[in-house]
């Protein structure tokens, strides 16, 4: 079983992002790939103290990068977007 330190690598501090924490309530994080909805709620609930009441999961594939030496292949990343109870807040920054 992972940690929810390594489940959550970093919250998301975008424009869309944080108009989404104002209005919806909703929180965008980069997650580990092979974590799953249940253990991303588990570990949103456990370091932030905050009750879940959905999570939304987006699988990014990398891209094929040119660059001076060659074509390197960026790595594929996870989002989760959790929705948090009415109720609760995240303080981010």
């Amino acid at each position: 079983m992972m940690e929810p330190t390594t489940i959550i690598k970093k919250p998301m501090i975008t424009e869309k992002a944080t108009f989404a924490s104002s209005e919806f309530n909703r929180y965008a994080f980069h997650v580990e790939r092979r974590a799953t909805k249940p253990q991303i709620k588990r570990a949103i609930e456990q370091l932030y103290g905050v009750r879940v009441t959905s999570v939304a999961t987006q699988k990014r594939p990398g891209k094929l990068r040119r660059y001076r030496y060659g074509h390197v292949l960026t790595p594929a990343t996870k989002r989760a977007i959790v929705k948090i109870h009415p109720e609760d807040r995240i303080e981010l920054f």
